[in-house]
């Protein structure tokens, strides 16, 4: 029995990071504002490492990760890399975890943001002598980091309650009725 729920959680968070990445890769590319995009992969994953703990954030983010990794270039593992420390460092923080706190959610969604785009501006430009962080921080980063905050307003929640309707349908199943 126990079996059958961790395969139903594993299988719902497939979907949704599955969901994520179609949404992000095709949809939201078609309506940029300041031409960036929120990162729903990423905040898919801290909020599962802050609400779940770092276990399950590791292994959203490795799922994120690989996916990232099959259908954009570079080295394999480059993008499970940061997604999966991002699920660790996220899942650190779950013992300050209250259902009705958004304020240290959306100071990990800055943190995780600006952690992974520095970590692209190293790794893609600054090791090919592109050096201008400035224009990187206000063209890239900073319209990024906004949009990812106001997606994190509205897509944490529903994260959320998404969890505990699980863990409700989960303690109800394992009642013993009789």
């Amino acid at each position: 029995m126990k079996y059958k729920k961790l395969i139903k959680r594993i299988l719902i968070y497939a979907i949704l990071i599955l969901g994520a990445f179609i949404i992000q890769t095709s949809v939201f590319p078609l309506i940029t504002f300041f031409s960036a995009v929120p990162n729903l992969i990423l905040i898919l994953t801290f909020s599962f490492g802050f609400i779940y703990g770092s276990t399950t954030g590791m292994i959203c983010g490795l799922f994120a990760g690989l996916l990232m990794d099959l259908f954009y270039t570079g080295p394999f593992g480059f993008y499970s890399l940061i997604y999966v420390c991002c699920g660790y460092f996220n899942g650190l923080f779950t013992k300050y975890y209250y259902d009705d706190f958004i304020t240290l959610p959306l100071l990990m969604c800055t943190a995780s943001e600006i952690v992974y785009n520095l970590y692209i501006f190293v790794f893609r430009f600054l090791l090919r002598g592109r050096t201008d962080i400035i224009y990187y921080f206000m063209h890239i980063i900073l319209p990024e980091l906004l949009f990812s905050l106001i997606m994190t307003l509205l897509i944490y929640r529903v994260f959320l309650k998404m969890g505990k309707k699980l863990d409700s349908i989960d303690q109800k199943r394992g009642q013993n009725v009789a």
